[in-house]
């Protein structure tokens, strides 16, 4: 999910009148309730300001939100991010589909898209009346910015950042553990979100401590994801403990962890009693990683997200 090749082009959320020229000319994604219309192959569906504007004819949507995306080879991008008014017929609506359900078939155009949408349309949804005064809210340069439409004061979009760790022994093993809320069988690294006024590697050690019990020393960054469900972005980090022996699930959120070679790993994934995080995830390509080049023919199968 950290792929994208389109320029978000700033400049122009400052330009109504570029922004209107991009819109009547450029592709626009439909995001509803949470889920993107998609084509019969399951690949994002871009529509044009046209059947964007009968699409409002049809009565089975709110009025929505125009987001500009950005800018790929002279197109403008954008999003009409709108609730559906029947959730029942909605959900039941194979034409539109969650961008977990696609994610794992999208191009980098087309993911850097959908994350860009999918972030910007949850906070539209949940952030209509100003947070000083009360006021109703209305979106500003481009979907960007919420303004209060009786003080003016703006509001912009907040990202919650959140440290995920793979945890490694002195014998190259991995740490993996299990929350109650996941199908049977799924594990995955540990996870957790950043406090107020900790460093990110304070709180790989925080969370790691609480979760599996276990200290860690050699902390090192390896990337990072955007995750908008509905707001986070996930720092990736490998970190190796001393007291392996120490490990054990938290009871709360972790229910149960599991010290796994290689070797281990792949046994497991062949007899379906592990299952591991889904293919778009930042947790699975960190798994990857450490397992080696033969990931993809050892590791493959039973990927699922929560039921």
């Amino acid at each position: 999910m950290a792929r994208a090749s389109v320029d978000r082009s700033g400049e122009i959320r400052l330009n109504p009148d570029e922004l209107d020229r991009l819109w009547n000319t450029g592709k626009i994604l439909h995001h509803a309730s949470g889920k993107f219309l998609v084509t019969e192959s399951s690949q994002l569906k871009f529509l044009s300001a046209g059947e964007i504007d009968n699409l409002k004819l049809t009565r089975r949507f709110e009025s929505g939100e125009k987001i500009f995306l950005g800018i790929e080879k002279e197109i403008g991008y954008f999003a009409w991010c709108s609730d559906a008014l029947n959730l029942e017929d909605h959900e039941a609506d194979s034409t539109f589909q969650t961008l977990r359900a696609i994610g794992d078939g999208l191009t980098d155009l087309e993911m850097g898209l959908a994350v860009h949408a999918q972030a910007l349309a949850n906070w539209h949804h949940t952030h209509q009346y100003c947070a000083r005064c009360g006021a109703t809210t209305s979106a500003g340069q481009g979907g960007t910015l919420r303004k209060c439409d009786k003080d003016s004061s703006e509001h912009y979009p907040r990202t919650d950042p959140a440290i995920i760790v793979l945890i490694k022994d002195k014998d190259d093993r991995v740490l993996l553990g299990r929350q109650k809320v996941w199908p049977e069988h799924r594990f995955s690294c540990f996870a957790g979100f950043v406090e107020p006024g900790e460093s990110f590697e304070h709180c790989v050690a925080r969370e790691v401590g609480e979760e599996a019990g276990v200290n860690v020393e050699d902390v090192f960054y390896l990337g990072s994801q955007p995750w908008p469900f509905p707001a986070s972005i996930m720092i990736a980090f490998q970190a190796v403990t001393n007291n392996p022996e120490a490990a054990r699930p938290d009871g709360q959120e972790i229910e149960q962890v599991r010290w796994l070679s290689r070797s281990d790993m792949k046994e497991a994934i062949a007899d379906k009693s592990l299952l591991l995080p889904p293919i778009m995830s930042v947790a699975r390509k960190m798994i990857e990683a450490w397992y080696g080049p033969n990931a993809g023919v050892d590791l493959t199968g039973g990927e699922s997200w929560r039921p």
